[in-house]
């Protein structure tokens, strides 16, 4: 598969890193041509804008801090339609002071960048930070390969994250339309608090079976 990487950041190289261990092929697009040439060297792809990132091949990871998209996404060409019907996969998180969500009550960022692009876009890789992702693979002792949990409303390109998710080493889930994607933007940020502040999420959770009788 050939894939875009939109961002030279660490969740752009932890995801890729296992992309092109699987063998697809990438173009890393940042601002700084600087570090999308030195991430493209590590993982042994072509260097690019965002904008090339965005249109390369057969589907773009949008891996960049939320309050960039915008920006972002106009220089890809969002506004004149470029993106349209593009898979494109987000892995952001809109998270600011107080573990809040600075989309407030309206929309989630996924949908907003549906919205902003008409692409097929599937939330996913936002739940965990970039240092799980990193792993290889994200498994553990007690629960076996990571579960990814994605949001979306094309099955084709659901399909094709799904491959993306196995070729990390995880296991995808799909829970839901997109319209979904704002209560897994509203959990991780929940998440992130508790992780932020030493707590476990974990032990607030009764085991499977006992909710399941």
């Amino acid at each position: 598969m050939r894939i875009g990487i939109i961002g030279t950041g660490a969740m752009a190289r932890a995801l890729g890193t296992h992309w092109a261990r699987a063998g697809h092929e990438l173009l890393t697009g940042g601002r700084s041509a600087a570090r999308a040439d030195g991430l493209a060297r590590r993982l042994g792809g072509r260097p690019g804008t965002p904008a090339e990132a965005a249109l390369f091949g057969d589907a773009a990871l949008l891996a960049v801090p939320y309050d960039a998209v915008a920006t972002v996404l106009d220089e890809a060409g969002a506004g004149e339609g470029a993106l349209r019907d593009r898979i494109l996969i987000d892995c952001t998180n809109a998270v600011g002071p107080g573990f809040t969500l600075t989309t407030g009550t309206g929309p989630g960022a996924a949908r907003r960048i549906a919205a902003a692009t008409g692409a097929r876009v599937v939330k996913a890789f936002n739940h965990c930070p970039d240092h799980v992702w990193s792993l290889t693979p994200p498994a553990f002792p007690d629960g076996g390969p990571l579960v990814v949990p994605l949001c979306g409303d094309d099955k084709a390109a659901l399909d094709v994250v799904h491959t993306l998710v196995r070729d990390v080493g995880c296991t995808p889930l799909t829970v839901g339309p997109l319209l979904r994607a704002d209560q897994l933007e509203a959990t991780t940020a929940f998440l992130i608090s508790l992780w932020k502040t030493g707590q476990d999420p974990r032990r607030m959770l009764p085991p499977f079976a006992a909710v399941t009788r």
